[in-house]
């Protein structure tokens, strides 16, 4: 009785536009295609070293599946299916280009960065630090995290595909100090 009371002042539910579907799913499927693609294209040529830690394919997919799913949710103007074929359409996508990527070099190329060179024989490599707007100050502060105090001391140093900066210093040249980042 209670309960039915409390229902009893909720404005009527339209069931149909919860469940059903009111864009056509071909057309949902292809809109969560072109998005996912349309944006992982952006980010793989403007961010690199912006993602941090985590790999691109899994900040976009954090992206477009809140957004879609809220869509769903908040009822403005898309039923539940509506918001589950999207979401899965863009999972889709995720996992297939992480195996496209596993499974073929040639796109983990085209989906990944390679490492790029910061420094090379204790020489800094400005023309690739201006290229991902990383600063001198940027490159130091790493070096000093693994213990190094000049470039002169470092072999090699690259961005990787995550952002991440790896260093391999001079092995007579940091005193059994600083190791490698990435291991």
């Amino acid at each position: 009785r209670y309960i039915a009371g409390l229902l009893e002042g909720l404005p009527p539910m339209d069931w149909k536009s919860i469940f059903l579907p009111d864009v056509p799913l071909l057309e949902i499927i292809l809109r969560g295609s072109v998005m996912y693609i349309t944006l992982f294209v952006l980010l793989r040529l403007v961010l690199k070293r912006q993602t941090g830690s985590l790999r691109m394919t899994d900040l976009l997919l954090i992206t477009l599946i809140a957004d879609a799913s809220q869509n769903a949710m908040a009822g403005a103007y898309t039923s539940i299916p509506n918001g589950i074929v999207l979401a899965g359409t863009i999972i889709f996508w995720s996992y297939a280009f992480d195996w496209l990527g596993y499974r073929f070099a040639w796109f983990r190329h085209l989906t990944e960065p390679s490492p790029l060179p910061l420094i090379q024989d204790g020489k800094l490599l400005r023309r690739n630090l201006r290229q991902e707007l990383i600063t001198e100050d940027e490159v130091k502060s790493q070096l000093r995290e693994q213990g190094l105090e000049e470039w002169t001391q470092v072999k090699e140093a690259f961005m990787e595909s995550d952002g991440h900066i790896s260093v391999i210093p001079y092995e007579g040249k940091q005193k059994g100090r600083g190791k490698r980042k990435d291991k």
